[in-house]
């Protein structure tokens, strides 16, 4: 069985930067073992099977190495990208996945696409410090000092830690076992290290579970970010700011989120450069 793919870098100011993702756009005959068997032969932080396009609404699956995902960032703006660019769809569209519908809009002349996500919902505020410090390899006092830790989710959850500057975001090597620890508690699939900038924020993921250590560009984070910002009126949100992530793995990505207010909740947005760098077949047994 000769299998399409495509190879795209998302959340990307030029190609070969951003977050990889391969897209298997004619998935609609496949099993779930075997795209997690390509997920796994292609490694990257995520690879996204289109099942079915009815109209300018399709189906999507998520895998990363180690598990199914029900939404996430890079796979969802980079697949609508791809799918409008090649005629598949029309934009706006709206994609299907197990955590629910989600309006995507690509402009390919310009390079770009991005995703409304769901709206969102914040769990409990954790001050510990000491705890989170030892998490990521910090000290104490590389943790925001008045920022609680938050899990936010706009569509998956994720555990948002503020730090006290940049630099300490660049600095952090995570201890794996407290790392596990924290993530675990949280339930959640990784802990979202930040900072404020003059442009938003600067932000690393580290994975648990999930078959990556660090991800280079985590839009289902960046938007539960951008949550966790206007909810406290930072960073001149609600409004738009970029979150820089991926410069310590070589892969510098800019992820651009835009939050507005929405009746009691908020409209969230987030999106960037996408572009498709490759192309080929995966020559697998089956019919």
């Amino acid at each position: 069985m000769r299998l399409p793919f495509r190879i795209l870098d998302v959340f990307a100011e030029r190609p070969l930067a951003g977050n990889q993702l391969c897209v298997v756009p004619d998935a609609a005959d496949l099993d779930t073992e075997l795209m997690r068997a390509v997920a796994v032969e292609i490694g990257f932080s995520e690879t996204a099977f289109v099942t079915g396009i009815d109209g300018d609404r399709y189906d999507l699956r998520i895998f990363t190495p180690g598990k199914e995902l029900p939404f996430a960032g890079h796979p969802t703006v980079g697949t609508a990208f791809l799918l409008v660019s090649e005629g598949r769809i029309r934009s706006p569209a709206v994609q299907r996945v197990r955590a629910g519908e989600f309006q995507v809009e690509a402009d390919p002349e310009a390079g770009t696409a991005r995703v409304r996500q769901l709206p969102p919902t914040f769990g409990p505020e954790v001050h510990d410090p000491e705890r989170l410090a030892r998490a990521v390899g910090l000290r104490p006092e590389d943790v925001h000092p008045d920022l609680p830790a938050q899990v936010v989710s706009t569509g998956l959850p994720h555990f948002v830690v503020p730090a006290a500057t940049a630099g300490a975001v660049a600095a952090a090597m995570p201890e794996q076992r407290t790392l596990s620890e924290v993530v675990r508690e949280a339930r959640t699939d990784g802990l979202y290290l930040f900072a404020l900038t003059e442009e938003g924020a600067k932000a690393r993921f580290f994975g648990e579970g999930i078959g990556i250590d660090e991800d280079p560009a985590t839009g289902s984070a960046a938007g539960p970010l951008g949550a966790y910002l206007a909810a406290r009126g930072l960073a001149g949100l609600p409004g738009s700011i970029v979150v820089r992530q991926g410069e310590e793995i070589g892969r510098p990505s800019a992820i651009h989120v835009e939050v507005a207010p929405e009746g009691e909740s908020w409209a969230v947005w987030v999106g960037g450069g996408v572009f498709v760098v490759g192309r080929g077949e995966f020559d697998l047994p089956g019919a």
